[in-house]
């Protein structure tokens, strides 16, 4: 053990007064300080001024519009600024939004030129609110070559609320259900007439058949099946009848044609009477010859009367001419009137 105390520990020495200490070395002051930082806040100024600038202009701030009046019976979902398409591809922008002294909202669409062609007077505006997303204004032309919109149109938006047809097609859907369980009911009309045609059908594949389903009772289709037989047995027997009325058709025939080939063939009657004819023509040509002969005699004997017994030994000779010629014409008559038809009781003899 030390019995003596131990001496604190001194620190450093402190330097003497008289060295030297170094300087301590400042910021030198910047040039124009004030200038430059005017002139980088000016740079950013100009850069925020251009870039709002580029967006309007991007935005077809700056193009010369049209204006297009859009009237709805309300424009919720609708903002400015939304754009107006055609096709998928934006055509314009809502300017400003307002309410009508009607009570309606008027929606005030900004179509540049460049687009405005797309617009006719018989195109069509929805404005289209679906379950997920914001509403959608849209424009439909039909037909391209109709006259183009004018600046100012105003014209009828067609509204098309997916949500506000929720509550309808829920009505219809129950009403749907509700009339699907009337019909399948026990006592629906559904069931009684599927029941009917069962029955039906039960009757169609029983020994009366259709005519038993027609007719309603099993007596009305046998006495029905009884008259078609007896039906069927008449359509027999005149079917044997028409048979017999042929045969005797053809036998018919037969004798008309046989008939025909006696009265006008190569040796029938016609034929034979056709050369009589040609005979009793040459008769009385014969006969019309005499004549003139008797008439030339006369004048000759009226004329010369002093050659009267020469005159009247002609004339006998002649007379005895006319007689013989006068015979023959009555022969071939008697002729013609023995041979059919001239015959007076004529009579055909069929075979």
């Amino acid at each position: 053990m030390n019995d003596h105390p131990s001496k604190p520990s001194q620190g450093p020495a402190a330097p003497p007064a008289g060295a030297d200490i170094p300087p301590v070395e400042t910021l030198r002051p910047v040039a124009y300080l004030e200038l430059k930082a005017a002139a980088l806040l000016l740079f950013t100024l100009a850069l925020i001024v251009g870039s709002g600038l580029y967006l309007l202009y991007a935005r077809g701030a700056f193009e010369p519009t049209q204006t297009l009046v859009l009237t709805a019976d309300d424009s919720e979902g609708v903002v400015v600024g939304m754009d107006m398409t055609f096709s998928g591809f934006a055509i314009g922008r809502v300017g400003r939004i307002e309410l009508s002294p009607e009570g309606n909202a008027r929606i005030i669409v900004n179509v540049p030129h460049k687009d405005a062609h797309w617009l006719r007077e018989s195109s069509v505006f929805t404005m289209e609110s679906g379950l997920v997303g914001g509403t959608k204004i849209r424009a439909f032309t039909g037909v391209l070559t109709d006259p183009p919109l004018p600046d100012g149109a105003e014209r009828k938006v067609l509204r098309g609320d997916a949500a506000a047809e929720i509550p309808r097609m829920i009505a219809s859907v129950r009403e749907l259900v509700n009339n699907l369980g009337a019909l399948t009911g026990p006592e629906a009309p559904l069931n009684l007439s599927l029941a009917n045609l069962q029955r039906t059908a039960e009757k169609l594949n029983g020994p009366q058949g259709a005519i038993g389903v027609l007719l309603g009772n099993d007596a009305d289709a046998k006495r029905l099946s009884l008259a078609l037989e007896r039906s069927n047995a008449l359509l027999a027997r005149l079917d044997g009848l028409v048979l017999k009325a042929d045969g005797i058709a053809a036998r018919t025939d037969g004798i008309i044609a046989h008939a025909d080939e006696q009265v006008f063939g190569a040796k029938g009657l016609m034929p034979e009477t056709r050369a009589t004819v040609v005979q009793l023509n040459g008769l009385l040509a014969e006969t019309r010859n005499s004549l003139k002969k008797v008439d030339a005699v006369l004048v000759e004997a009226q004329a010369i009367g002093a050659n009267t017994r020469e005159a009247t030994t002609d004339l006998g000779a002649l007379r005895a001419e006319v007689e013989a010629s006068l015979r023959k014409v009555e022969h071939l008559v008697n002729e013609v009137n023995r041979k059919w038809p001239f015959a007076r009781d004529a009579q055909i003899k069929l075979p």
